[in-house]
């Protein structure tokens, strides 16, 4: 399996270059629409999708669960369609979900602001004050975004393996040169490797599924490692009680799979002390 991930400037071409690619290589593509179809199958409401899609929280959206339970379903959302096969995400920050994925290639799609300006104002039929107003507010949604939720900044092309000018290349000339590099990153083994760790990922965030949101287990910090046929499960409890109910949650959806699966608790308890009168 292999997975491109498309990180982009507002009108830098990058939904244009992304379908290039996908054309030109025959792979999935993965877009804001499809992720939010997705979403939305898992009963969560468009709106709170668009909170915090790609910007920064504000202050007390980002008290809330709301926040939490985005981020959770948007890496669903994103594994799943990882696991239909080699695929093209648009935007999202799927590079930093993906980080140290074999068989990743994370690019970049910039463009010179007098550019971007003169696109946007034939997108929007704007004059050019609107124009810069636009750009600035998406720049610093998507700087806001990466930060809060992958502490990367957006900008840094340390964060991504490739990057390009797409004021001087055609999407078609931009998927021709990712062509041209796509084989140093996937090779045979490092698909196979690929498959296997979204098989691992998919089921990571089924189990924090069953955990969280169908049996409402309150499982604090709650993380989840699926690593050959080990689940690890950490985070803190107040009891015992708690642990065992995760536990059994855990070998609910492995009795469902018939998988040859253990799972393991570090989860550490730590028991609340009341304050006496």
């Amino acid at each position: 399996m292999a997975i491109i991930a498309v990180s982009r400037e507002l009108a830098a071409l990058g939904d244009e270059t992304a379908k290039e690619l996908a054309k030109l290589l025959g792979y999935h593509f993965v877009d804001k629409h499809a992720l939010e179809k997705r979403i939305k199958s898992y009963g969560i409401e468009g709106r709170e999708f668009q909170r915090y899609d790609e910007r920064k929280p504000s202050f007390f959206a980002s008290l809330s669960q709301g926040r939490d339970d985005y981020l959770h379903y948007l890496k669903t959302a994103i594994f799943a369609e990882a696991g239909q096969g080699n695929c093209i995400f648009i935007g999202r920050g799927a590079g930093m979900v993906f980080k140290d994925m074999p068989g990743l290639m994370s690019l970049f799609l910039a463009s010179p602001l007098d550019i971007r300006i003169e696109r946007v104002k034939s997108y929007f039929h704007c004059d050019e004050r609107r124009a810069r107003q636009i750009i600035e507010r998406s720049d610093q949604d998507r700087i806001g975004f990466h930060r809060y939720f992958f502490d990367i900044d957006w900008r840094d092309p340390g964060n991504y393996h490739l990057s390009i000018n797409t004021g001087i290349f055609r999407p078609t000339d931009c998927a021709e040169i990712i062509n041209q590099f796509k084989d140093r990153f996937f090779t045979p083994e490092s698909e196979i490797q690929s498959a296997v760790r979204v098989k691992e990922l998919v089921l990571e965030q089924r189990v924090k599924q069953r955990i969280m949101y169908e049996r409402e287990i309150p499982i604090h910090f709650l993380e989840v490692s699926a690593s050959g046929s080990i689940i690890t499960l950490y985070g803190v409890a107040n009891s015992q009680a708690l642990v065992d109910a995760a536990l059994n949650a855990v070998n609910e959806i492995i009795s469902e799979t018939a998988g040859k699966l253990t799972v393991q608790s570090e989860i550490q308890i730590v028991r609340e002390y009341s304050v006496m009168p």
